[in-house]
């Protein structure tokens, strides 16, 4: 905690400092959005009250920057964590097993916040480098962090990953399902509107070409999607997965292991993590974390 009190974005130089902000994060996103809908209570909000349908690009740019928040925003962190639960005070139904639902019940809050550090974890195997056990643990505390920012409470998260482990286990095994948004999610031949933001030009061409570019990039949204999520979870949704696409997914993470450490900075992280990065330098911090 602050002096005043606000909970402490995770450290300049951590773990997440080279995770959350580097391009490869983008393509780690789906698997845990996915992984948090497959939650019965998780998806029956998304279902009932998100636009994820009718504004894929706006909905996925407000979550983008709201990680990017999380982890760079500094003083800005808090603030976005108390927005996200004002945001969220609203959402509640009934999920798919006949259960009263609310987004901010600690069950169902702590579950979407939990999600990130297997996803992080699997997926950095196959897009960065496997983490070595002291890494494992300064992400899991880093990402601990990350749930104080968003208003859970220590009691309603595991404390240390000899206790996540557990708990992680017990909710696969009696929580997640396949739910409508995770298929929808997964899927190949749901209709996506073409990006609807950006600079003018390269938009009139995208809607002008993306009936030949949807069906690519959905196959391809599904692939990495299923593919960066951790085993055990994708057997409890009941993904299938196999041999020969696990292979795809290792030739592709090869490739972009080698390409992604040469780029520059300015294509290498997202504008924020870019801004914290060269702040913190400036600051006599060091570059730190570059896999």
């Amino acid at each position: 905690m602050t002096s005043t009190g606000e909970p402490v974005p995770p450290p300049p130089g951590g773990v997440l400092w080279s995770l959350a902000g580097d391009i490869r994060g983008l393509l780690m996103l789906p698997a845990a959005l996915t992984l948090q809908v497959a939650h019965p209570a998780v998806g029956a909000g998304v279902d009932d009250h998100s636009v994820f349908r009718t504004d894929p690009w706006g909905r996925g740019e407000r979550s983008l920057s709201s990680l990017q928040l999380w982890v760079y925003g500094g003083e800005a962190a808090a603030e976005e964590g108390r927005r996200l639960r004002k945001l969220h005070r609203t959402i509640q139904g009934t999920d798919t097993r006949g259960r009263r639902y609310h987004a901010l019940t600690p069950a169902n809050y702590a579950w979407v916040h939990a999600t990130g550090f297997p996803v992080y974890r699997h997926a950095s195997r196959y897009l960065v480098r496997p983490l070595t056990d002291a890494q494992e643990r300064a992400l899991y505390r880093e990402w601990l962090q990350v749930g104080r920012i968003l208003g859970i409470h220590d009691r309603d998260m595991p404390q240390t990953i000899e206790e996540f482990w557990p708990y992680y286990r017990t909710m696969l095994a009696d929580e997640v399902e396949a739910t409508v948004v995770v298929r929808e999610l997964v899927a190949t031949d749901v209709p996506v509107p073409p990006p609807d933001r950006g600079p003018l030009v390269p938009r009139l061409l995208l809607k002008a070409l993306w009936p030949v570019l949807l069906p690519p990039l959905a196959r391809f949204r599904s692939f990495i999607t299923i593919g960066l999520m951790p085993p055990d979870a994708r057997d409890a949704i009941g993904l299938d997965w196999t041999p020969e696409q696990e292979r795809r997914l290792r030739r592709f993470g090869a490739v972009v292991r080698r390409i992604v450490p040469l780029l520059p900075e300015r294509l290498r992280y997202l504008p924020l993590a870019r801004s914290a990065r060269a702040g913190w330098r400036a600051g006599g911090g060091r570059p730190g974390g570059r896999a």
